[in-house]
């Protein structure tokens, strides 16, 4: 066995960038394929909102990756099965069913990522000290990030460089996401020869999964868990639909109500200026709130989820297509989210507090995905009702149920704020 800490410079970094990559070409990436590919937005809302659903029931098998072999055997075999299932989604692209074939891959690919998770984390918190987790928590974060630029930036750029070259959405997608699955492949190789094996396969079984059931109950058994698990639900009601038409909105045709940008400027946009932003948001909202407490900054972060939404609006309304208003409402939104975003995961480590608190920080991200995978499901819908204007004034609306809730969900002012020793 491997001592602590050992090589954690090394596979720290790799390690959550695989982490990262695989979700956002999941979750984000397929939004702009597929409107690209032609389906239509209904499709898109309800479909790749689906592939949220391995995240919102990861809590249920997590106990399977402590019980069975290691976490190190876990997270390999996750990241192969997402190379091949990523592979899959450029072989079958030029198919006739590709709509059907893709997606059945990006359901693989979105099973094999939540699980990937819970043996990274595991791994994370067992390769390392308590000292170390907290000194390597920003580098995790950074990469994750980096993961995102990747996947939203440059995988992107290349399908809209691609798109130009062969004036062929459907060979240009299916080569960028067969890069996207060599890509894959690399980190999981890296990553083999990276992590150091810190652990023998699991023992002590007999009484884990009765355990699973007590921590799951108790789960449900603290004080005003419904008034938690509604303003988890409808934190993010607005940017939850917001985000699956964001993509769409941009890459419509003037004519339909959109903007009609380029792939290349979409993941330009994005990929750069938005994620720079978001990652600002979200390192300037944890120092606020570790210097002031959750309870002074709740409501500032709850308004600047939404309100950057009303931007998105505007567009629409006024059917500004110039790049500079485009790029600084991008820029807004995501800046909004990263630091709306801050209040939410420390009240969701809040809500885990406890003997139990990994379990229930599983269970409390499971409803956080099912709070984005419901209303995403009806936002290809609700825009093609509404259309792309009416759609936006709709996600603004759509923060006054968490607005509503926060007067009546508590928590310690303080809560979050660092203490000095």
């Amino acid at each position: 066995m491997a001592e602590k800490d050992k090589g954690a410079w090394g596979w720290v970094p790799i390690l959550y960038f695989t982490q990262g990559l695989p979700y956002v070409l999941v979750v984000t990436v397929s939004v702009i394929m597929y409107k690209q590919l032609g389906v239509s937005n209904s499709d898109i809302g309800l479909y790749t909102s689906w592939l949220y659903l391995p995240w919102v029931l990861k809590p249920l098998w997590s106990p399977l990756v402590d019980l069975k072999s290691t976490k190190r055997k876990w997270f390999l075999s996750m990241q192969f099965v997402i190379a091949v299932a990523l592979l899959g989604v450029g072989l079958s692209i030029p198919t006739n069913m590709f709509f059907i074939t893709t997606l059945a891959c990006f359901w693989m690919a979105a099973f094999a990522s939540a699980t990937n998770d819970i043996a990274s984390d595991g791994y994370y918190m067992l390769g390392l000290t308590e000292k170390k987790q907290s000194f390597f928590v920003g580098m995790r974060s950074t990469f994750y990030r980096l993961a995102m630029v990747t996947g939203e930036g440059l995988i992107v750029i290349l399908a809209g460089f691609l798109e130009n070259k062969y004036g062929d959405n459907s060979k240009a997608w299916s080569i960028t996401m067969i890069a996207a699955a060599v890509l894959m492949l690399l980190l999981t190789i890296s990553n083999f020869f990276v992590t150091p094996k810190y652990e023998s396969d699991a023992s002590n079984l007999a009484e884990k999964p009765k355990s699973f059931l007590e921590v799951f109950k108790s789960f449900f058994e603290k004080k005003n868990i419904g008034i938690a698990l509604a303003f988890i639900l409808t934190y993010r009601l607005g940017e939850s639909q917001l985000v699956k038409m964001a993509a769409p909105f941009m890459l419509d045709s003037p004519e339909k109500g959109g903007l009609g940008y380029s792939t290349e400027l979409i993941g330009t946009i994005f990929g750069t200026a938005g994620v720079i932003m978001l990652s600002i948001g979200g390192i300037l909202g944890g120092i606020l709130i570790s210097r002031d407490g959750l309870k002074k900054w709740m409501l500032p972060m709850v308004l600047s989820l939404n309100l950057p939404n009303i931007l998105y609006a505007l567009l629409a309304i006024t059917k500004t297509t110039h790049v500079i208003p485009v790029t600084a409402t991008v820029m807004f939104e995501k800046f909004g989210y990263g630091f709306g975003f801050a209040a939410f995961l420390m009240y969701l480590i809040y809500i885990a507090e406890g003997k139990s608190k990994t379990s229930h920080y599983a269970i409390a991200t499971g409803f956080m995905a099912l709070g984005m995978m419901l209303p995403g499901m009806i936002s290809g819908y609700m825009q093609q009702w509404l259309g792309y204007d009416g759609f936006f004034i709709w996600v603004v609306i759509a923060a006054f149920p968490s607005l509503i809730l926060l007067k009546y969900i508590t928590y310690p002012a303080e809560f979050g704020k660092k203490t000095n020793d």
